[in-house]
């Protein structure tokens, strides 16, 4: 799979809408991640309107390229059900967001995971922003929109951190 090695963090975006399908074909991609004991603890609010977006950049430092992007996805955690004491349920959430990386890749639109959990002071201000009941935990914000920029692809993988049986 291609987008795996040519995914990139995009920070600049045109100004264009993101087509619905495209961000229906995402939230599909997201869905479809492994979860622990089929748990599926995700959620996924959808921010277009500029006021919004504008206004998590004033609260998170690093969300600025909202400024610019017509849509965010803001992956959310419901734990008020969690299996196994709750102690996959944010693997299972990053799952689903890299899922989102990589469709919007082989969509050809550009995207950047901003992390929200476990920061309180950026969960409940995200929480504030966009009305989540109780139980409900954002998790990330990823940026979404037609990319402006072409970031270089390196070269990642590193023999020095692979270890075989023993460290």
């Amino acid at each position: 799979m291609k987008e795996i090695f040519t995914r990139r963090s995009i920070r600049k975006y045109q100004n264009r809408p993101v087509d619905q399908e495209q961000i229906q074909q995402l939230l599909r991609a997201a869905m479809y991640a492994p979860s622990a004991g089929n748990e599926k603890p995700w959620h996924f609010v959808i921010i277009k309107d500029r006021d919004k977006l504008n206004a998590i950049t004033n609260f998170h430092p690093h969300t600025q390229m909202l400024k610019e992007a017509p849509t965010a996805i803001i992956a959310c955690a419901d734990s008020s059900d969690v299996k196994y004491d709750g102690a996959f349920w944010i693997q299972d959430m990053a799952a689903s967001i890299q899922n989102i990386l990589l469709q919007g890749e082989a969509l050809g639109l550009g995207t950047c995971w901003c992390g929200v959990y476990p920061k309180e002071e950026l969960v409940e201000n995200v929480s504030k922003l966009i009305h989540l009941p109780d139980k409900i935990i954002p998790i990330a914000i990823i940026a979404v929109g037609h990319p402006e920029e072409h970031r270089e692809v390196r070269e990642r993988y590193d023999v020095a951190r692979v270890h075989h049986e023993v460290w």
